[in-house]
């Protein structure tokens, strides 16, 4: 399946549909399998290889997806981040804005030091090789990145960048530009450790979330500019109802865009007729809250539509049964 899926990514496609993802889409049973807590997960190359892979360990599912969490690019710029006791299953956050405003991002603060290598950076390349070498020849394996404003989100307070965003565009463009490079900077490193391709979750820029015109404005070119400095293949997950401008995402670059629940999936089909369409089956009322009966029709569904890959619309949540999983691998 791993080469199919590589094929499919190239642009190939054979008439198969997979079912993969390129999210985050590890599992308490999973991590309870190879003997983790989910809070230790996110700190140790190893322990982080093995928890991305129990997923497929325990269902086939043909993918792992590294790192763990999103934050991890924030953190390498300063950001302090909350990680979670294991009771709670929560994805580790910043703690607290590390900027008032983009004036920082803009100072010179991103060319002050080799922030590509710091924080966790590092020890998630180390996963992703662990990773590769224990199970390459059966998965494929996804470098997880957020996009550029996603990452805004997590440095700037949010007041701040909502007020600049207003006032002073230019200085929220440029900010956006530093950090899509910085992103890219990252992404090629994960690609460099062994990932196979680079899914950019942008979940706080979605035009579902800010807006058509403000994503046409300030997230678009981001994540163009992103796109065209990564090297393919390349997914951009886009989070929220994106029916209305799926024309803004039909030309964005990527090889694949995979969507959400929310998103009509006909007019998506419609809309994305020369990008390959990933997706998308709810995380949280099907994969999650459902039964294997509602798994399995939600992904029947979703290939009767037109997509070329079946995947969950977010990252899983974590408590996600196994049982699920394997009804959506066999649907």
């Amino acid at each position: 399946m791993r080469s199919e899926i590589l094929s499919l990514l190239s642009g190939q496609k054979s008439g198969m549909i997979p079912t993969f993802s390129g999210l985050i889409h590890v599992t308490a049973e999973g991590l309870k399998s190879e003997g983790l807590l989910f809070s230790e997960v996110h700190h140790n190359a190893r322990k982080m290889a093995k928890a991305a892979a129990s997923t497929f360990r325990l269902t086939d599912i043909p993918s792992a997806a590294l790192p763990l969490d999103l934050c991890a690019p924030a953190e390498a710029l300063g950001a302090e981040l909350k990680f979670y006791d294991n009771e709670t299953y929560q994805f580790p956050q910043p703690s607290k804005p590390l900027f008032a405003s983009t004036t920082y991002l803009n100072s010179g603060y991103m060319q002050s030091a080799d922030f590509v290598n710091s924080g966790r950076l590092s020890i998630i390349c180390d996963a992703i090789r662990i990773l590769k070498e224990e199970v390459d020849t059966e998965i494929v394996i996804s470098g997880v990145i957020p996009g550029p404003y996603t990452l805004l989100l997590y440095v700037i307070e949010p007041g701040g960048l909502f007020a600049e965003m207003k006032r002073e565009p230019n200085a929220v463009l440029d900010a956006l530009s530093h950090l899509s490079s910085f992103l890219a900077q990252i992404g090629r490193a994960y690609r460099e450790a062994g990932a196979d391709f680079i899914t950019i979750h942008d979940m706080g820029g979605s035009p579902g979330f800010i807006g058509p015109s403000k994503y046409e404005q300030f997230v678009l070119p981001s994540e163009k500019l992103l796109i065209d400095k990564l090297p393919g293949p390349r997914v951009l997950s886009v989070c929220g109802n994106a029916t209305n401008s799926l024309h803004l995402l039909n030309g964005i670059g990527a090889e694949a865009i995979s969507i959400d629940q929310t998103t009509e999936l006909s007019k998506a089909r419609e809309g994305l007729k020369d990008t390959l369409l990933f997706g998308n089956i709810d995380p949280v009322q099907t994969l999650w809250q459902g039964d294997e009966d509602q798994v399995t029709e939600a992904a029947l569904r979703a290939k009767q539509a037109g997509v070329d890959a079946v995947w969950p619309g977010c990252d899983l949540v974590v408590q996600t049964p196994i049982r699920n999983m394997r009804s959506l691998l066999e649907a």
